[in-house]
């Protein structure tokens, strides 16, 4: 069906939610804050991480944005590469895809090497041809940066890709870049939220996405 499908990563092909918590946990303690609960974490993720900090506490001051990162970084950079886990369907929708020859990319506001730490950790790294983090990338999700530059290194049209992700801002990036979009329930966002962006497909799970995908 496509070129090339591309993937946000946490809450579309993975789990890192018990590092991603003790992370802000540190993080905002660290800053005088009180700990915050484990669902209205969840819910920022997506976010880069300065967002996520002022999203939590109103704060918008930039030192404080970079120190939260730096903190946060301290508890949960290591857990994420080693307690990672992926959903249900994601080694198989990777291989199938690959298997199939449609180019991969992730795409996502965590640390590019983190991932590609953990996909090596998987033993899948040979299953995505790029993988594009926080750092590579000026302006992020909405903003199709980030997508557009992945698919300009995998050579494919906008029109001839699919972005697949959990949240609305997957879905703003994926509208801003000209591809096609197909939402994945994992994370915290429901169906009827993707409505006006008019998805070409919404996944209860990665099963389902790969069905749809003729895998």
């Amino acid at each position: 069906m496509f070129k090339a499908v591309c993937f946000d990563f946490d809450y579309t092909l993975a789990d890192s939610t018990d590092s991603i918590v003790a992370g802000f946990v540190h993080g905002l303690t660290g800053l005088g804050w009180p700990a915050p609960d484990r669902e209205a974490v969840r819910k920022t993720v997506g976010f880069l991480l300065e967002d996520s900090y002022s999203i939590l506490t109103g704060d918008l001051d930039p030192d404080h944005q970079a120190r939260f990162r730096a903190l946060f970084s301290e508890a949960a950079v290591e857990r994420q590469r080693r307690e990672t886990t992926l959903f249900p369907g994601a080694e198989e929708l990777l291989r199938g895809l690959k298997k199939q020859g449609v180019k991969t990319a992730i795409v996502s506001t965590k640390r590019g090497d983190t991932i590609q730490i953990i996909l090596e950790r998987l033993g899948l790294a040979d299953t995505v041809d790029l993988v594009i983090g926080s750092a590579d990338v000026k302006r992020h999700k909405p903003d199709p940066e980030g997508l557009l530059f992945a698919l300009e290194r995998l050579e494919v049209c906008p029109e001839e890709a699919l972005f697949c992700g959990d949240t609305v801002l997957d879905a703003g990036a994926a509208r801003n870049a000209g591809t096609r979009f197909a939402a994945v329930l994992l994370g915290t966002t429901p169906a009827e939220a993707f409505a006006r962006f008019c998805p070409d497909h919404i996944a209860p799970d990665l099963w389902d996405l790969a069905g749809w995908l003729g895998l």
